[in-house]
């Protein structure tokens, strides 16, 4: 069984700490193969905030994929915007924008769709969008395939459309093309789980959305609490799905405790139709 953990959003610098010690609790509990951080690590690109999140990271001591977000570019210091925008990132966090991670059960790849330019829009290159599906079509069979943005490819509110990832249609006509499972973002604070291949698309293979909420920030948006998701896939039993599991910050409790669970079909796997997730 391969566990992945998916935190996004924590936005150092207002992180709620009884919340960053619950997460940090957990995940070293839940010993997770992977922990993505999909990215808003900071709320202001600032030294010591950089400098909590790989504190907060250390603690848990489990392997961890970071990706940039908006936020992770400096917006007052216009200089450093300017000519060094992933200065303060890549102290932290190595010069590798874009990291990947594999092994006998998962292929999970980084893009950096953070323009220094946009401030907050994202955007993927026909180049980025070409590099992914190579690493992807060199994946094996018992591989889970996700690939990392910050912005998210789908959107279920009518407000959102504009935080939409620029040229995501293409990219996501290509990684369904080249196999891949799930597209993990983050950047509006709305978890959920959404099938992207639609009677519009007709997509060649099956691919989903997974969201994340803000994991850490007191930037809670429309009453919705803390969260992340947990995503569980075992080849050896059975190739054909991977469970996506969100958890919910409990005030009450000071915990984090499971809420929703999507099971979701993976048709490159299973050759079965998959136009929606069993909900639990």
């Amino acid at each position: 069984m391969s566990t992945l953990v998916q935190i996004s959003d924590t936005h150092f610098g207002t992180e709620r700490p009884d919340v960053v010690s619950a997460l940090s609790e957990l995940i070293i509990s839940m010993r997770p193969d992977l922990v993505i951080l999909s990215g808003d690590v900071t709320q202001r690109a600032r030294r010591s905030q950089f400098d909590a999140a790989r504190r907060f990271i250390d603690g848990y001591g489990r392997p961890t994929l970071v990706i940039p977000g908006n936020h992770d570019v400096p917006l007052l210091n216009v200089f450093a915007r300017i000519f060094d925008p992933f200065g303060g990132f890549r102290r932290v966090f190595g010069a590798n924008l874009e990291p990947g991670h594999t092994d006998d059960a998962l292929l999970v790849i980084g893009v950096n769709t953070v323009r220094a330019h946009r401030h907050k829009n994202g955007e993927v290159s026909d180049a980025q969008i070409e590099r992914v599906s190579q690493r992807l079509r060199e994946a094996t069979a018992d591989q889970l395939r996700v690939v990392v943005t910050h912005q998210p490819v789908h959107v279920i509110r009518e407000k959102d459309v504009e935080n939409l990832l620029i040229n995501h249609e293409r990219a996501i006509a290509a990684w369904a093309a080249a196999g891949a499972d799930l597209v993990l973002g983050g950047h509006i604070h709305l978890p959920y789980v959404r099938p992207l291949n639609t009677e519009k698309r007709a997509l060649s293979s099956e691919l989903w959305s997974v969201q994340a909420g803000t994991a850490l920030s007191t930037r809670i948006r429309e009453g919705i609490s803390n969260s992340f998701n947990v995503i569980r896939h075992d080849p050896t039993t059975d190739r054909s799905t991977c469970v996506v599991e969100q958890w919910d910050y409990n005030e009450a409790n000071g915990r984090f405790d499971p809420g929703g669970k999507t099971t979701v079909p993976l048709q490159r796997h299973s050759g079965m139709p998959s136009s929606a997730g069993l909900q639990t």
